[in-house]
Order: C-alpha cells, then sequence, then structure tokens
C-alpha cells in the first residue's frame, strides 16, 4: 500500500486542529526520539510528526484529513509495549495520547469508572483503592504504562491468574474511527446481548481499528489482607509442576509468578538487593493470597504448605512485612528491566495450559541448546504464561539474525503443540508478525483481515502491524 507524506499543508491543519504547541517535527524538538521507539528490542522509526491532540473531537479532525489524504496514524500510549505496536514503521503521524490523561469519574454506587485512554494505570488503581474499590489488572510496567495501552494488548500481570486480564473489566469504550466517526461501542452494564460485541472487538485489536477516547471501566471491592510468600525449588520443572498441583487443590492465590535463577539472580543485582540463592536452587515461584479475612488466609497458605512439601523444596520466605512484601513485588517485576540490561536479547510471550507448563520450558531449554542461545525465563505461571527472553550472549549477528527466527519458531511450534499460542499479552504487533501464521489458520486470518478492511477500508491506522 502507498501511503502519502506529510505535507506543509497537512502541518498547517494540524496545527489547527491541536494547537503548534502540540505538534513535535524531527528537526526542531530534541524529544523526538522518545517517540520513535518504545520497549520492543532496539527498534527505531523516526516519525514524520508527533501530534498530541486533547480530546475526540480532535482526533476526529486528525483522522478525517489523513483518511481522505492517504497519511498513515500510529497511535501510541506511554511506549512500554514489547511486540513494536507503537512504532511508526510507515512514518507518518504519531499520535500521542499523553494529553487524554484524566479519570472523568468513579461511580461508587455502581463500581466503575470513565476515564481516558492516557491514565498512568498505577495512579488509576490508587485512585480507586483510596474508595475501597480495585482494578485488579497490574503490568509489572503498571507505575509508567498508559490505560489505553493496557486495552489496546488486552494486558494482564500477575495478578490475572484470579481477576483476569484488561478485557475483563472494560464494559464500554468511545472510539475513533479510522473515518473520524465517534462512536460508542457498548453500553455501561454488566451484561449485553445487543448485537456484536464491538466492545470487546475494541481490546486487543492493537490501535488498527480505531482510537479509544474514552473506557468505562468495571470496579470490584478492594481485599485489604494478603500473605506473599517466595517459594525456592531445586528444580526448575518441579517449579512448573507445582503450579497446576496448588489449583488442583482448589487453591486460587491471586498472584502465581515463576523466576528460574537467573531472573531473580540478575533482578537482584540490578536493584542492589541482597539476595542468598544457595547453589542448588534452581527457580523460585512467588505467591500471593489475598482476601478480607486474615484467619482464612492463613488457612490458605496452611494448604500451600501442605502441597508443596511433596516438592523438593527448599525454605519458604513469608514475607514479615509490607516492606518485605514491596521488595519481593520490586523483584520480579524489574526482572524484565534487568535482562534488557545485561544483554541484547529478544523476549518471546508464550503462553500454554498452566498444566503444560514443564513441557513447555524444558521444550525452550533444549531448542536452545540446539541453536546455541541461552534463555532467562520467567512470567505468570498461574496463567501458563512464560517470558521467554532469548540472550545473544556470544551467538554471533550472522545468526542472531538468520538462525534464531528459526528457533523462535520451534519454540511457537511447540506453544500450539501444547494447545497454547504465541502471545499471552504482549501482542503481535511488529515483531511477532511474521509468525502469526503459526497459530492462525488461514480462516482466521481471513476473516481478522475482514475486520480490518471494514473498519478502516484505506489502511492508514497503525499500518504494518499483526499482518500484512
Amino acid at each position: 500500500m502507498k501511503f502519502n507524506t506529510v505535507t506543509p499543508e497537512a502541518l498547517q491543519y494540524f496545527a489547527e486542529a491541536v494547537g503548534e504547541a502540540n505538534i513535535i517535527l524531527p528537526a526542531t524538538a530534541d524529544d523526538m526520539l522518545r517517540y520513535s521507539h518504545d520497549e520492543t528490542e532496539d527498534l527505531r522509526y523516526i516519525p514524520e510528526v508527533v501530534l498530541k491532540p486533547a480530546n475526540a473531537s480532535e482526533i476526529s479532525l486528525i483522522m478525517q484529513y489523513c483518511n481522505k489524504n492517504m497519511i498513515p496514524v500510529t497511535p501510541r500510549g506511554a511506549g512500554t509495549g514489547l511486540s513494536g505496536g507503537a512504532l511508526a514503521v510507515h512514518q507518518g503521524v504519531i499520535l500521542s495520547m499523553e494529553r487524554l490523561n484524566k479519570i472523568v469519574a468513579i461511580d461508587e454506587r455502581n463500581l466503575q469508572a470513565t476515564v481516558e485512554p492516557g491514565v498512568i494505570t498505577q495512579v488509576f488503581q490508587e485512585a480507586v483503592i483510596a474508595k475501597g474499590l480495585y482494578y485488579p489488572p497490574d503490568p509489572s510496567s503498571r507505575g509508567s504504562c498508559f490505560l489505553g495501552g493496557n486495552l489496546s494488548e488486552s494486558s494482564g500481570g500477575p495478578r490475572a491468574v484470579k481477576y483476569g486480564v484488561t478485557k475483563d473489566y472494560v464494559l464500554n469504550v468511545e472510539v475513533v474511527l479510522p473515518t473520524g466517526e465517534i462512536t460508542w461501542t457498548g453500553a455501561n452494564v454488566l451484561k449485553n446481548a445487543t448485537g456484536y460485541n464491538l466492545t470487546q472487538l475494541m481490546v486487543g485489536s492493537e490501535g488498527t481499528l480505531g482510537v479509544i477516547t474514552k473506557i468505562v471501566f468495571k470496579l470490584i471491592p478492594y481485599p485489604p489482607q494478603n500473605i506473599v510468600m517466595l517459594v525456592p525449588f531445586r528444580d526448575e520443572e518441579q517449579a512448573c509442576e507445582a503450579v497446576s498441583k496448588l489449583f488442583v487443590a482448589g487453591i486460587i492465590p491471586s498472584a502465581l509468578e515463576f523466576m528460574e535463577r537467573d531472573a531473580i539472580e540478575w533482578s537482584a543485582r540490578y536493584l542492589g538487593i541482597p539476595v542468598d540463592l544457595p547453589e542448588d536452587i534452581e527457580a523460585h515461584l512467588l505467591i500471593e493470597l489475598d482476601g478480607h479475612d486474615m484467619d482464612q488466609l492463613f488457612k490458605d497458605a496452611e494448604q500451600v504448605y501442605n502441597v508443596l512439601e511433596h516438592f523438593n523444596i527448599g525454605e519458604i520466605l513469608v514475607a514479615d512485612s509490607e516492606k518485605q512484601k514491596e521488595e519481593l513485588w520490586r523483584l520480579r517485576r524489574n526482572v524484565a528491566h534487568a535482562v534488557k540490561g545485561n544483554s541484547v536479547y529478544k523476549e518471546e510471550d508464550t503462553v500454554v495450559p498452566r498444566a503444560e507448563l514443564p513441557k513447555l520450558l524444558r521444550g525452550v531449554k533444549e531448542i536452545g541448546t540446539r541453536y546455541n542461545f541461552k534463555s532467562v525465563c520467567y512470567g505468570h505461571a498461574g496463567d501458563g504464561n512464560l517470558h521467554v527472553n532469548i540472550i545473544k550472549g556470544d551467538m554471533s549477528d550472522h545468526d542472531w539474525q538468520h538462525k534464531l527466527p528459526e528457533g523462535i519458531k520451534e519454540i511457537f511450534r511447540l506453544c500450539v503443540q501444547l494447545g497454547g499460542t504465541i502471545s499471552g499479552e504482549h501482542g503481535i504487533g511488529l515483531v511477532q508478525r511474521p509468525y502469526i501464521g503459526i497459530a492462525l489458520n488461514e480462516i482466521q486470518l481471513r476473516l481478522m483481515k475482514g475486520i480490518k478492511q471494514l473498519f478502516d477500508p484505506k489502511g492508514i491506522l497503525n499500518p504494518g502491524k499483526i499482518f500484512e
């Protein structure tokens, strides 16, 4: 598809639409580089212009003009994505949502909230907690990522195992279509059987179908009590096996995270936190139980002990203070940063039924041996979601570019063979696009491309993502 460039006439139009102060050009702004990348490897794509609208009306004007003049538009949140979804691969316009950052309303009677997409996830969580309410989805980047980006990828995070992912809390969204039309997708109700579910179609669509400008979230009462445990295993596959056993025993933790030895060791070094890791420990499970009754949580913790005593484990650490709980969670949330600071890497977002985790972990290590790469694995074990960080190490540039993709294909084929798929929460975006045919058949792809064509017949919105 051939796109047009941003002309001086287009810049004049954009200045009238959003104001000159809300336009960034490559030649005039030192911070343009910030908009050229996200957290995906070391990819860089410089857009022709960055626009920072303030509301749906301004976005509508931009989309109308770009649709008419065949100018590509890439919506962008906080730039914390891990699949290249917010990269302007065809240049054109970066549409930054940073000024749409208001919590419009928190409805305590109906346990709902209306927000704009540029609100930081943690800011929103803290605002509703102050009212005794809870929004559980909490990606590792929650301190910086935007809610709109969470919707685009249907982000999960550690507490998805008990509470679900972003899609489970979205009731309704206001969206600007590629044509510039503005519409709500549903209704602010818990049940809706009125036609196709356009709301859920927008969630996880990676900014390819429309630009989300308001979100109505469902909330739940906040669980004020929790217990956090760090469980060391002498065998990493046993750590994965224990995950399924806990659920079979009737235990539903609020978080159940897996970290192999390098993951926690690198994170501790990155943060400067002293951690005693005996030489025979291969992996850890970080387990959180939450609720409203501390006595019940102690009973649940005892049940966890009863299940885990049948595995080859070391001494279980139970956090004895809020500070220690926070430190354990800092270790987990900073693994990705630690890996990135340690080596050139690629992160694959694999997911399988949780009982298949041992086979997935074993397969990843076997594939790594065949293709001569090291991997650091961690992730949301309770969901069967394993983040595989492939470390370049001493692999040659040639093998990294040409041999490694075949190894990644093998990992993804293994996921599908085990009943899983190639992304649990990071999305397809740009970097996983070559592999999508491993997970989706021609019928599925045809339907998805048909939906894209219906919403965006000229293909101007976030082009080059998910599929060609």
